[in-house]
């Protein structure tokens, strides 16, 4: 029976050992050589680098199944960012090498590695346009749908709860705390948004997508 790639790589991986960290702990510092390559099974790890004023902005997250830093271990490029996990998180720590004979030797793990880099250069590109074209609540709706699409729950009715604070909107989005704040309640009057027990909720992520195409 033929085994999907993300089973492959989860059964490869559990082989290597296994470590827990707590929220906020950084796996990875800026200008550091790894040495290893994660695997994680549970939680959430945030990529980062700091802006002049000390503020983080962050430029990916990773969710269970993902696998880094891999632009290190395929490249030896420099690293320049930090890892540092968003939440309690579980990892299986890999040697590097393992890590690419594997990939060598599953073309159809490689293969799907490649179609989830190009899905993450959508969203780089998309953010790169909204930074050099966009408003502030352009910005911060391609944040919100990006967020939605990836890790939204779905609610009664086809709404999407995402669970992100405004720093970390900020974060992602270049624009200050304040601004959030204040982009968020036109958000909601205009019933694009709504918030609810400390979380977001998406009404309807086609409708977001089309108000961010609009620019309105």
């Amino acid at each position: 029976m033929k085994i999907d790639p993300e089973t492959k790589v989860r059964e490869y991986f559990s082989q290597f050992p296994t470590r827990v960290y707590p929220k906020g702990q950084i796996l990875i510092f800026a200008d550091e050589d790894p040495e290893h390559v994660y695997y994680l099974t549970k939680g959430r790890v945030v990529k980062y680098d700091n802006a002049y004023n000390g503020d983080e902005v962050i430029v990916n997250v990773f969710k269970p199944g993902a696998f880094f830093p891999m632009s290190w271990a395929l490249n030896r490029v420099p690293n320049r960012f930090f890892y540092r996990t968003d939440s309690e998180s579980e990892l299986h720590v890999v040697p590097a090498a393992a890590a690419l004979q594997f990939l060598s030797e599953n073309s159809d793990v490689a293969l799907d590695l490649l179609e989830r880099v190009y899905r993450g250069t959508e969203g780089v590109l998309q953010r790169m346009v909204q930074l050099m074209k966009g408003t502030a609540k352009s910005r911060l709706m391609l944040e919100l749908m990006i967020e939605a699409k990836r890790f939204g729950e779905v609610e009664d009715g086809g709404s999407l709860k995402i669970h992100i604070s405004e720093q970390d909107l900020a974060a992602r989005s270049g624009i200050s705390r304040e601004t959030v704040t204040r982009v968020m309640r036109k958000l909601k009057a205009s019933s694009i948004v709504n918030i609810k027990g400390g979380s977001i909720i998406i009404k309807d992520v086609n409708l977001l997508e089309q108000a961010l195409s609009s620019g309105r």
